[in-house]
């Protein structure tokens, strides 16, 4: 069954995250827009970039291409959101998959599992968890590892998903790479002097998604928000202003880049599905911003 015509109207968002939420029968995929492959249409806007803003040399350290060999995409309707398509050099990935399920989980960074074990329990998550990872499933049921159960990790000034707030007094160094990273994908779409101090690591499995939302906890919203997709592939829907604002599919594969800046910075989001890919075994999604603290 392909994706309903969805009118404006009552939740249209709801009506496509459901759709292609949905078990059985899978959801027809046709009509998921795939930056990768160059796509040209009514919808899909080509997109300059700072090529000068980046150097070659700052590229390759960072594992990433030459910005003049980088494929940028707009949206109809989404001023201020850039779709990279897979800027990273071939091989260089592995590296940042390490980072974020090796070191960015370490203390003192903070993630879900601190809600319910002490700091001594979660401080080498990939440590605790590699050998039984290695040895793969066993002929009785056992224990998820730590590494199962995480969903999300925070840097830099730390979320806190209660209040749906950032704090001055709930921060930790940022990752020195990740934000060299952040600036240069920064540069390259138009925004010099960007320094990411917060971030959020989401770890998705293949029955994960990202409910509908928007990213407006920032104290600063002129500011764009910088998201990183490493492991499997992902159908991310991108809306309106409103609910009611029928959203766009497209797909997110291992590498893809995304900002989101000006009007798009408020717009609906959500990740109904993970798609079945060749390993890495864990899709990961990375939102960095830069937060103004008074």
């Amino acid at each position: 069954m392909a994706a309903p015509m969805v009118e404006r109207g009552e939740d249209a968002f709801r009506t496509l995250f459901k759709f292609y939420r949905r078990k059985h029968p899978p959801p027809d995929l046709s009509n998921v827009l795939d930056f990768s492959k160059g796509i040209v249409c009514d919808k899909v806007l080509s997109t300059n970039l700072e090529v000068s803003a980046v150097s070659d040399g700052e590229a390759s350290r960072a594992g990433l291409r030459p910005v003049r060999d980088w494929r940028a995409f707009g949206l109809q309707g989404c001023p201020g959101f850039i779709f990279i398509a897979n800027p990273f050099l071939r091989g260089s990935q592995p590296h940042w998959l390490r980072r974020c399920l090796k070191t960015y989980t370490q203390k003192p960074n903070v993630c879900n599992l601190d809600m319910h074990l002490s700091p001594a329990e979660t401080d080498d998550i990939w440590g605790k968890s590699a050998d039984a990872l290695r040895r793969g499933p066993c002929g009785k049921k056992e224990p998820k590892t730590l590494l199962e159960k995480l969903r999300w990790v925070t840097l830099g000034y730390h979320y806190n998903w209660n209040t749906k707030t950032y704090s001055a007094e709930h921060h930790t160094p940022f990752p020195a790479d990740l934000q060299r990273l952040s600036g240069l994908v920064a540069a390259a779409a138009g925004f010099p002097g960007f320094n990411a101090e917060a971030g959020i690591l989401n770890y998705y499995r293949s029955d994960s998604s990202l409910g509908i939302h928007v990213d407006e906890a920032e104290l600063d919203l002129s500011r764009p928000l910088l998201s990183f997709c490493f492991g499997q592939s992902a159908i991310f829907l991108l809306g309106g202003a409103r609910r009611e604002d029928p959203p766009t599919a497209m797909y997110m594969h291992s590498g893809d880049v995304m900002v989101m800046s000006g009007q798009s910075r408020l717009l609906y989001h959500a990740v109904p599905r993970i798609l079945q890919d060749p390993p890495p075994p864990c899709g990961l999604g990375t939102s960095l911003s830069r937060g103004t603290v008074s």
